[in-house]
């Protein structure tokens, strides 16, 4: 099957989403994605490297925008192939992120003469560990692929420009006693006991909710883990609790390691993993042209994506794609075809050619 840029990106989302491309295993689509380019928009230089395929104009623009978006999706769960159903489409990727890539797609081969340059990304293994996510990889062999004034990445986003992002923090809190026989408890000291205190202190924690360029962010802290127990008849003398804290932006991972460490002093803490945020970067010239062709208010992005290595590489970034994130890697997942007709349309205006 081929795929066909130049038709609705409602029916070349359909077209994605019944190739299966589950994270390790997009070759098949990337296959396709990269012979359509070539087939369909000739006026791009087009690379592969691994199963991601890139292209981009050099048209001499003054300024360079990315859309990126990626060609894995989590495992398939009874929801494939693609049906329509009234104004949506069902199916795997339907959200995350297929029909963001569609729209891609299709201006990509739509537009020749843009108003930047434009470089389309469509990378792997975005829904798995952080250290195979295929941007990395490029990052590391093509570095002059992400260099760009603004990132836009098609995650799902109700066709609205979520800005920047939260950073993402885990941490393991660790509290020691005395192991005993549970007959004889009072010759021990039950470390699960010992929970009691950070756990209150979660409870009456109060998140931040700073404003930044105008957005709202609302932090937060919750735990997500608890280990601990030895036998049904032993005194523990050991438990972890573990903790995961979202930032805003304006805080810088170790800002962010400090705070924690100052909620729960007195208690043995050691990072588990640490993703920044991404601020908005509203003021660039071209997330104003972004915010002016899609004619609304931005939002701040509640949760972590790949913006965030978009910003960390000096450019500002944003999240704008089809689709109710609530319904990402859900069995119900479906789209309004609404929503990828409006992204098109905003990015065809800002795009402009």
């Amino acid at each position: 099957m081929a795929l066909d840029l130049r038709a609705d990106p409602i029916d070349l989302t359909a077209a994605l989403v019944d190739v299966p491309s589950e994270s390790g295993q997009e070759a098949a689509l990337a296959d396709m994605v990269e012979a359509a380019l070539r087939a369909d928009a000739p006026h791009l230089e087009v690379v592969r490297n691994g199963d991601a395929v890139l292209a981009r104009t050099n048209l001499g623009r003054p300024s360079r925008v990315i859309l990126a978006g990626h060609l894995d999706t989590v495992p398939v769960n009874g929801n494939l192939p693609v049906r329509r159903e009234g104004g949506h489409l069902h199916g795997l990727g339907t959200v995350d992120m297929k029909g963001g890539d569609a729209v891609f797609l299709h201006l990509a081969a739509a537009i020749t003469e843009p108003k930047h340059d434009v470089t389309f990304i469509f990378y792997d293994c975005e829904e798995v560990d952080a250290a195979r996510n295929g941007l990395g990889r490029i990052e590391r062999e093509l570095p002059d692929w992400l260099r760009a004034d603004l990132a836009i990445v098609g995650e799902p986003s109700n066709a609205v420009i979520e800005a920047g992002c939260q950073g993402t923090m885990r941490v393991q809190l660790k509290v020691r006693g005395q192991r005993a026989h549970t007959a004889r408890a009072w010759r021990g000291s039950n470390a699960i006991h010992g929970l009691v205190e950070p756990l209150r202190r979660l409870a009456e924690y109060h998140p931040r909710t700073p404003k930044i360029d105008g957005l709202t962010y609302r932090e937060g802290l919750q735990a997500v883990r608890v280990h601990g127990g030895v036998a049904g008849n032993v005194v523990p003398d050991e438990a972890v609790l573990e903790i995961n804290h979202r930032f805003a932006p304006d805080r810088s991972p170790a800002q962010a390691e400090q705070h924690l460490r100052q909620v729960f002093e007195g208690f043995e803490l050691s990072v588990v993993d640490i993703s920044p945020g991404a601020l908005p970067g509203l003021d660039a010239p071209a997330a104003r042209e972004l915010i002016e062709a899609a004619g609304g208010q931005p939002v701040a992005k509640l949760g972590w994506t790949d913006v965030a290595r978009f910003s960390a590489l000096g450019m500002a970034a944003v999240n704008f794609g089809p689709g109710d994130p609530a319904l990402a890697h859900t069995q119900q997942e479906n789209v309004a075809v609404s929503d990828i007709t409006q992204v098109a349309k905003v990015l065809r205006s800002f795009l402009g050619g």
